[in-house]
C-alpha cells in the first residue's frame, strides 16, 4: 500500500510563511482601499457593510457546499455574538479613524494589540503575567505614547478611534482563544461575518450612496474580497507553522502602510510613528516570545 509523500517540516513551515506575507498584503489592501473610499465619499457604515456582506457571499460559496448546514450552528452561540461584535467594532472604529489619521499611524496602533490581550488574559482568561512580561507592556505602552503624542499641540482626537479599535481587536483575539477547539474554523468564520452583515445592513442600506464611478464600485466590493481572503489565508497559514513563527510577519505589514501611504495618499510616515512603531513591534515580540517560552515551560 502506497502512501502520498509528506511534505518536509520546513517546507510546510515555509509555505505557512508565504501564506501568512501574503495575508498580511491584503489587510494592508483592505485598510488601504477603505480609506481611498472615504476620501471619495463613500459613506463609512456603507464600506463596513460591503467589507462583510462580500466576505460572508465568499464564506457561504466555499464552507456550505463542503460542511452543509452544520457549518451554521454554533456550540456557543453568546461568544460567538461577542467575538462577531469585538470584530466588527473594531473594523468600524479602525475605518472611521482612516478618515482623519494616516494609515501608517492607524496600522502602528493596531499592533499594540498583544500587549492589550496580555492584559485582557490575566482577569478573563487567569493566566499569570511575569514581571518580564509587564515590562514588556510598559515598554509597548510607551511607544504607543510616542505614536500617538497625546501631549503634542497636533494631537487629533481621531487618534481614540484607532485605540478603541485596537481594544476590540483585542477582545475578539481573547474570546477566539476561549472557544478554540470547541467551534470549527468555518463555523467561527461565517458567524463573524454574518452578524456584522445583519447589525449593518439596516442603516448602511438606509444611507445608501450608489458609487459615482465604476472605480469606485469595484473599489468597494474589493474591500471584501480583500477582508474574506486576509483572513482565509492566516487561517491556513496556522495550519502549517507555529503562531510564534509566524508572529513576525506581520510586522510587515507597518512597511506596507507606510509605502501604501506615500503612493496612494502621498502621506509620509513621521519619525515619531516609526520610532513608537520600533519600541510596539520589539515589545509585542518579546510578549509572543515568552508567551511560546511558557507554554513550553521554559
Amino acid at each position: 500500500m502506497s502512501h502520498a509523500p509528506v511534505a518536509p517540516k520546513e517546507e510546510r513551515t515555509a509555505l505557512g510563511l508565504g501564506l501568512m506575507a501574503l495575508g498580511v498584503t491584503f489587510m494592508t489592501c483592505i485598510d488601504t482601499s477603505a480609506k481611498w473610499l472615504l476620501l471619495a465619499g463613500v459613506p463609512v457604515v456603507q464600506i463596513v457593510f460591503m467589507r462583510y456582506a462580500v466576505a460572508l457571499v465568499l464564506a457561504l460559496g466555499w464552507f456550505l457546499p463542503r460542511e452543509g448546514v452544520p457549518v451554521l450552528r454554533s456550540r456557543r452561540p453568546l461568544l460567538q455574538l461577542l467575538r462577531s461584535f469585538a470584530l466588527l467594532g473594531s473594523t468600524a472604529c479602525n475605518f472611521a479613524a482612516l478618515q482623519f489619521l494616516p494609515i501608517t499611524m492607524t496600522t502602528t496602533i493596531m499592533f499594540a494589540g498583544p500587549i492589550a490581550v496580555t492584559l485582557l488574559s490575566i482577569p478573563v482568561l487567569g493566566e499569570t503575567v511575569g514581571i518580564r512580561r509587564v515590562a514588556a507592556v510598559c515598554t509597548g505602552f510607551f511607544g504607543v505614547m510616542v505614536v500617538v503624542q497625546p501631549w503634542g499641540a497636533e494631537f487629533d482626537p481621531a487618534v481614540l478611534l484607532s485605540v478603541g479599535a485596537m481594544l476590540s481587536a483585542s477582545v475578539y483575539y481573547i474570546v477566539t482563544r476561549m472557544i478554540a477547539g470547541s467551534e470549527s474554523i468555518s463555523t467561527s468564520q461565517v458567524w463573524s461575518t454574518g452578524l456584522a452583515t445583519l447589525a449593518f445592513a439596516p442603516v448602511a442600506l438606509a444611507q445608501w450612496t450608489w458609487p459615482e464611478s465604476l472605480g469606485t464600485g469595484l473599489v468597494l466590493l474589493l474591500v471584501g474580497v480583500f477582508g474574506g481572503t486576509a483572513h482565509t489565508l492566516a487561517t491556513m497559514a496556522h495550519r502549517y507553522a507555529d503562531a510564534s513563527i509566524l508572529a513576525p510577519v506581520v510586522y510587515v505589514q507597518i512597511v506596507q502602510a507606510a509605502i501604501a501611504g506615500i503612493l496612494v495618499f502621498g502621506t509620509w510616515p513621521t519619525q515619531w510613528t516609526l520610532l513608537g512603531g520600533a519600541i510596539i513591534a520589539g515589545s509585542s515580540w518579546y510578549i509572543i516570545q515568552r508567551e511560546r517560552a511558557a507554554r513550553r515551560g521554559l
